[in-house]
Parts: C-alpha cells; sequence; structure tokens
C-alpha cells in the first residue's frame, strides 16, 4: 500500500524553510479540510473535508502547474451511515482509510474508518484502544482527536496520534498509536512513546512519516482570532514499536521546531501535511493547507514549502538518520 515519502530537510537544519507559492482558494472549492493526501501515480491532490458528512475534494495538475495550476475534478462524497468528522487520512492503492475524531454531544465515537477508492462507501470501522475511547473523565477529549493519520511503513502500517492529551495523562504530551495488520488482515493498534507537546494549549494537527523523521504540525488559537503554527521535527525512532510503552514514559522530545507564520503564512488555521512533488526546478517541496471551519471570516489557503540547504552543507548522520523500522 503506497509508500514513505523521502522528504529532503533543510541543511542544516537551523537554515529552515521557506515558502514556494501560496494559493486562495475562491469560495465553493471546498473547505473543512482537515488532512490530505498526494497521490503521484494520477497526480491528485486529495483534500478531506471534516464536514458531518465528509467529502474529498480532488485536483489534478499539481506536479506540472504547481497550485495555481490545479485543476479540481469530481469531489468523492464519504458514504456512511452516522455523520462524523474526519481528521486524517491515508489513500492505499484500492482503499483509503480516515481518522475520525470524537465528539460527547452528540455522541460521536472515535475510530479508524475504511473506505472503497471508487465509491466512497464505507467498509469498515475499528474502536479505538480502550484507554483512548472518549468518557467524561477517561480517554480522547470530546473534539480532542484522533487529529492525524499517516503512512508508517510501505508495507500498510498507519500511524495515528491524537491532538491534545488524554484526560488521563499530563499535560506535555500527545498519545500516538501504530496500527499493523494481523494474520488475518485485519490492522491492530500498538501504543508508541508519547510525543512531547509544549504547554498552553498547543495541539497536533497532521503528522509526516519520512526517511528523515517524524515532521508534526503544532496549532494553537487565542481567542478571539490569533493563530500560531510551528513544523517541528521528532527522530525516526518516534514510530519504532518500543519493547514497553505507556503513558508513563518520557514523551519524545522534536529536534527542532520551526515558526511558520514568520515565513509569511497567514495566520489560520493551518491543520494539513502533506509530501508533494518537487517544483520545476527540482526542489523537493512540502504542502499545506487550512481548515476554514466553515467560518465566513476564515479562508482555505495551500501552500508549499521548500528547505533552505547552504552551500557546502552536508547533513550530520544525527541530523538525518534513516526511519527505517
Amino acid at each position: 500500500m503506497g509508500f514513505v515519502p523521502t522528504v529532503a530537510l533543510p541543511c542544516p537544519l537551523s537554515a529552515g524553510w521557506e515558502v514556494a507559492e501560496q494559493r486562495l482558494l475562491e469560495p465553493g472549492q471546498g473547505g473543512g479540510f482537515s488532512a490530505g493526501a498526494y497521490r503521484p501515480d494520477r497526480d491528485e491532490l486529495w483534500l478531506l473535508s471534516d464536514a458531518p458528512r465528509g467529502s474529498i475534494s480532488r485536483w489534478r495538475g499539481l506536479r506540472a502547474g504547481g497550485l495555481q495550476g490545479l485543476i479540481p475534478i469530481s469531489t468523492l462524497a464519504l458514504q456512511q451511515p452516522e455523520p462524523m468528522d474526519g481528521e486524517g487520512l491515508v489513500v492505499g492503492d484500492k482503499h483509503f482509510w480516515v481518522a475520525a475524531e470524537g465528539r460527547l454531544k452528540p455522541p460521536q465515537p472515535a475510530g479508524l474508518l475504511k473506505y472503497n477508492m471508487a465509491t466512497g462507501s464505507l467498509l469498515g470501522s475499528q474502536e479505538l484502544p480502550p484507554a483512548w475511547r472518549l468518557s467524561s473523565d477517561r480517554g480522547l477529549r470530546s473534539n480532542g482527536g484522533p487529529e492525524s493519520l499517516s503512512q508508517a511503513s510501505a508495507g500498510g502500517d498507519l500511524l495515528m496520534a491524537a491532538e491534545k492529551p488524554l484526560l488521563q495523562d499530563p499535560p506535555d504530551r500527545v498519545r500516538l498509536l501504530r496500527w499493523t495488520a494481523d494474520a488475518s488482515g485485519a490492522l491492530q493498534p500498538a501504543a508508541l512513546r508519547p510525543l512531547a507537546l509544549p504547554p498552553g494549549g498547543w495541539g497536533l494537527t497532521d503528522l509526516l512519516v519520512t526517511n528523515q523523521g517524524l515532521l508534526g504540525l503544532w496549532r494553537l488559537f487565542k481567542a478571539p482570532d490569533q493563530w500560531q503554527a510551528r513544523l517541528v521535527l521528532y527522530p525516526p525512532n518516534a514510530i519504532t514499536t518500543p519493547k514497553s510503552s505507556n503513558a508513563a514514559a518520557t514523551p519524545l522530545a522534536p529536534l527542532i521546531s520551526w515558526n511558520l507564520l514568520k515565513l509569511g503564512l497567514a495566520p489560520d488555521n493551518w491543520e494539513v501535511l502533506l509530501a508533494a512533488p518537487p517544483l520545476g526546478d527540482g526542489r523537493p517541496s512540502l504542502l499545506l493547507a487550512t481548515d476554514d471551519n466553515f467560518n465566513p471570516l476564515q479562508r482555505s489557503h495551500l501552500a508549499r514549502l521548500v528547505p533552505r540547504q547552504l552551500p557546502g552543507c552536508r547533513a550530520a548522520k544525527s541530523q538525518v538518520p534513516s526511519a527505517n523500522p
């Protein structure tokens, strides 16, 4: 199923990123984007909407035309009996998976959902482990995740993360699950070491597994309209299942954090992170997108980032290690 992308990092890491291009989508071109995927075999960009019935807006032309050359194609409506809040997306060869966020009111369970690629029909769903299930005093917070879903290996493993600490956990971490197929082909979750999260209301909105480490997108909102966003890099062992793992383990700290708004991105709800095709000049890129929350005061922004590579820099082995589990 799919592939784990090789994403070039800044060299040195402190060199940071630059914005290669941005695009503001017009009203009517979709909204509520909470996750995305790029299908290199078809040159298709998929953006998942977290509307209650769920849909995926799709475009072609990113490889040749960049953000300005995106051509919309048919929207794929998700077919399921109950409303859900899709927050994570992984696209395979014949199926795709969605991480559905839970809410207490109205009751809406969190889970891992599997859909038919061609029709968008729901093929199955899996509950989260007991420690994650929503309740009044334990588990995920209502509207607190799971917020991201990423492909953890070329063999089909998936990586899921909460947005905020679980109610029973310390406030400085978010939990991770690695879903691996058993002998019957069913995906089974295993707990990983938690990831460190800064205090003050920050949330983890997306993850991208790469061969160089685990890239994460942090978000912070302060009323009435103040947004912050950071891109962070966790070491590759973040996705390796430890011999023993529990929420009390020391959370894994990021190697570095980059302030995205200082790059010139709009102060908005940046929620989507994915590997994109190279620019026309060959430079590798990431694609980011915002969730407009269906709020008339917000908009749907797209942006592509490229890593700065200083002349003569060679990434140290400790800076860009292998992430193959």
